[in-house]
C-alpha cells in the first residue's frame, strides 16, 4: 500500500511544479505541458 500512496503523489507534485513554472515563465507553457504529459504517460505505463 505504501508504494501506491507514493506513486499517487508523483503526478500531484509534477502538476504543482508545472503550475509554478508556468506562472514564473509563461512562454514555457508548450514545453511544460509536453513534458508533463509524457511523464504522466510513462508513469502510467510503468505502474
Amino acid at each position: 500500500m505504501l508504494v501506491t500512496t507514493d506513486f499517487l503523489r508523483i503526478p500531484a507534485a509534477m502538476a504543482l511544479l508545472a503550475g509554478i513554472l508556468i506562472l514564473w515563465r509563461p512562454h514555457l507553457l508548450n514545453w511544460i505541458v509536453a513534458v508533463y504529459l509524457i511523464a504522466v504517460g510513462l508513469l502510467g505505463l510503468i505502474h
